[in-house]
Parts: C-alpha cells; structure tokens; sequence
C-alpha cells in the first residue's frame, strides 16, 4: 500500500469524477483508474462504484474513508514536521529598513541565536517597497519597516506592530538645537538637511508634514544609518523616528542626540510584515515573537 493510491481515493471522493481527479493529481485516468484498482485488490475491498455520471464511494468506502482520512492527515502532519525541520536549519532571511537596531534588533537577534544556533539569519538592508515585494515573492521571511500611524497596511501582508515613536530632529550633541527643549519649525527648517531618499518613509513624512515647505537640503542619503553618520560629522540635521537613534552606539558616546519638533506630526510606527498566503515557519514565527516581547520593554524610547 502506497500514500499515493490513498491520496487518489480521497482525491475522487472530494471531486466527484475520474477526469477532475485525474486533472488535480496531474495523472491520467487510465493511470488513476490502474492505481485505485491495485489497492482495492490489495484490501479486497471495492472502494468506488464507477458510473457514467461520475465516480462515489461504495458501502466498504464509506467504512474504510475514516482511516483513509487519518492516515493522510498523519502523513501531511509528518511532512510539515519535516519541513519546519528543514527550515529550521536554514537562514532566515530579514528585510530592514535599519530602524530600532540598536535597542530592539540586535538584543532579540543575540537571544534567538542563544535559542537557534544551528540557524542563520541574513539582514538585508533595502527600502520598504523592495522589502514588501519581495516579502510576496517568497525572497524574504520577514521584513523590518517604518509607517506613518494611520496608513493602510497591504492585504496580502500580516503586520505587527513593534515600537510607535514620533519623528524628532537628530542633531549634533554640541549643536544649538540640542539645548532646545522642542525644535520650532523655522529652526529646524534653516538648518543644513540630510534628506532620505524618496522611497524612504521619512522623505514622505517630511513632504507631509511641510506641505510644500522645503527644507535646505544638502544631502540625500539611503537609510537612517548614513544619515546618522552624516550628522555626527557636522554636515547637517535629519529628521528620524526617535526609536532610530535611541541606543544609537553614535548616541551613547554623547555624540548625536535628537529633539521633538514643536510642531508635532503623527507617531511613526516601526512593523514587522510577513506574506499572508504562506504559514511562516517555526523559526520566523518564534522570531518574531522574541521581537514583540522585547518591543513591549523597549515601549517609547524618549517617552515623557
């Protein structure tokens, strides 16, 4: 007896007919006729009546279908089991937008390998469409994103929600702007700017949240770890979600640090996004549950 010849059974009990079977198993019928047949020889029991209308269990069938059932559910039980092995030992693959690394990433990723050592995890640093299309297409297990609080999340994407921070000026410790409570506008609005790039949800949040002001751009950059960079070297100021430079090694040392705009937008939400049509793996699901539970320590970096 064969896992196939019970998968043909079941495949014509649910469908009805030889020719659909035959056309959702990718045999052909004489094939999946042969193949029925073997095992009702083998049992000594006929399994289908067959008529022109189309094919149904017989009365031994029926008594036999519950253990036909079982045994595939088993079966199907035992390949999964096999497959999250399998993956298991494989790397996950992690799109990031570099944005809480510090204080949420980097600590869940030492206690997931303390967890998981036989398993790999690759960050890929790549802007939030690059991380969501290829979240549809199978090239990431998880992505690491920054949204506007209020935007529509893709259907086909499950989202969690991390960290909700708000958008603060990153600036220089030495510079006038880090004695400031608040950052007015007009301040922060004169001062040399290091822009994302579009692509970027800061660059769609600073258009936002101008509205057809402009900033005095003097750089573009990709990423907030670049912007930091440029910051601590006196090039300019960039505007950040807080949770990004909280715990920042270029904070720590007392060389960044960030203040609120007088004017206040909406918080920025760091998320993590998986596709929706495939079951995550163990793996990736065990996680992104270390980076909820961590997130709910971290909370509001800068919080009052």
């Amino acid at each position: 007896m064969r896992i196939e010849q019970l998968e043909c059974v079941a495949a014509v009990t649910r469908l009805g007919s030889m020719r659909r079977a035959s056309e959702a198993l990718h045999m052909s019928q004489p094939a999946l006729s042969q193949t029925i047949g073997n095992l009702e020889r083998e049992l000594g029991v006929t399994l289908l009546e067959r008529h022109r209308s189309g094919a149904r269990l017989s009365a031994g069938g029926r008594e036999l279908l519950p253990g036909i059932v079982e045994v595939l559910d088993a079966v199907h039980r035992l390949r999964a089991a096999a497959d999250d092995t399998l993956r298991s030992r494989r790397s996950i693959r992690v799109g990031t937008v570099h944005a809480a690394t510090v204080p949420l990433v980097l600590p869940v990723l030492s206690r997931f390998r303390a967890a998981r050592p036989d398993t790999q995890v690759e960050l890929i640093t790549a802007r939030q469409a690059d991380i969501q299309e290829s979240l549809r297409g199978g090239g990431l297990d998880l992505g690491l994103i920054n949204v506007i609080d209020g935007d529509d999340p893709p259907p086909d994407l499950a989202t969690v929600e991390l960290l909700r921070g708000r958008a603060a000026v990153c600036c220089r410790a030495d510079s006038p702007l880090a004695r400031l409570r608040e950052v007015p506008l007009a301040r922060f609005l004169a001062e040399p700017f290091v822009a994302m790039r579009a692509g970027y949800l800061m660059h769609r949040y600073v258009h936002r949240l101008l509205d057809g002001r402009e900033p005095a751009i003097a750089y573009f950059v990709d990423g907030a770890e670049m912007g930091k960079v440029m910051v601590a070297q006196g090039l300019g100021v960039t505007l950040l979600p807080d949770y990004s430079i909280a715990g920042d090694p270029l904070e720590q040392s007392g060389i960044i640090t960030c203040r609120p705009l007088t004017t206040g937008g909406p918080d920025v939400l760091l998320v993590a996004q998986h596709s929706r049509t495939r079951h995550p793996p163990a793996q990736v699901a065990r996680l992104l549950d270390l980076l909820k539970a961590h997130a709910a320590v971290v909370g509001r970096p800068y919080s009052d």
